[in-house]
């Protein structure tokens, strides 16, 4: 019986102990995750700490870490690392450290509860935005002319392109279809000038298209479609008839026909039998 009791009280007192030892616990960063297109990358988290500020640090291939300039003792939830994941085709890892504002913070980065980001390659995952693009249709070609999307990075006073990451890695997918017809073909072009030849003259095609890195996981290797844009079809009067105008068409031409030949017909028989009785009457005279 006294076992009994003394299990018990163990028991209330070492729920006790767990629920204050909760109580004490550091308050974590959650659901920390990269944002990233066209290679303009911001880290995000939630915490529900209020007192606390936030220190990002990186890595790359686990190397050692940096903070990050613009991201120490920060309030809010997020950090801009565009510009420090440089080389772009490199895995990094962040840190995110909790700095409390009451107390100092001594450099041992044990002191403050942090937490580590999932890795990230923004050569790899970075998601890319749709292309703009013009469409040109001379005879049975159209010359499609393909702007490439501008990236978050900034050097030497230029905003960079995707190809001027990517390089030799950046192709754009064209997909076309004839205007009113569902059936599509894909072509894949190294340039941003491409030509679409083999089309059917006079006839109207539309055109999307988007970028496409086939060194990156399939799920990664297309960005995002473009808007449809079509070509003018130039056809004729005759071309333009549908099956129905043409059976019309024909019909009425048919019923005209017939109407002709009838009254045709219908003419030289009166005019035969009137001869016939212009004729008789001139016989039957007296002389």
């Amino acid at each position: 019986m006294e076992s009994v009791k003394t299990l018990f009280y163990m028991g209330i007192c070492l729920s006790a102990w767990i629920i204050t030892a909760a109580d004490n616990l550091e308050p974590q960063v959650e659901n920390v995750r990269w944002v990233s297109l066209d290679f303009k990358t911001v880290l995000t988290w939630t915490s529900k700490a209020s007192d606390y500020a936030y220190t990002v640090l990186y890595s790359s291939d686990n190397n050692d870490w940096t903070e990050s300039p613009d991201c120490i003792q920060v309030s809010e939830s997020e950090c801009d690392l565009s510009e420090q994941l440089i080389p772009y085709d490199r895995t990094y890892t962040a840190d995110i450290r909790l700095d409390d504002d009451v107390r100092d913070y001594e450099g041992d980065p044990d002191v403050f509860p942090h937490t580590l980001s999932p890795p990230f390659n923004p050569f790899k995952q970075t998601n890319i935005s749709a292309a703009e693009f013009t469409v040109e249709a001379v005879e049975t070609k159209v010359t499609v002319n393909i702007t490439d999307p501008l990236t978050g990075i900034h050097q030497r006073g230029k905003q960079l392109s995707i190809r001027d990451v990517f390089k030799n890695d950046l192709k754009y997918k064209i997909s076309y279809h004839k205007s009113g017809s569902t059936g599509k073909r894909d072509i894949i072009t190294d340039s941003s000038l491409a030509e679409v030849s083999g089309l059917d003259a006079g006839e109207s095609y539309c055109f999307m298209v988007a970028a496409y890195i086939p060194s990156r996981a399939r799920a990664a290797q297309l960005g995002a479609w473009s808007e449809q844009q079509c070509t003018d079809g130039h056809k004729n009067v005759l071309q333009e008839l549908s099956l129905g105008a043409w059976v019309g068409a024909v019909f009425i031409l048919l019923t005209v026909l017939i109407i002709i030949i009838t009254v045709t017909v219908l003419c030289c028989r009166c005019c035969q039998q009137r001869n016939k009785s212009l004729q008789t009457s001139q016989s039957s005279a007296p002389v």
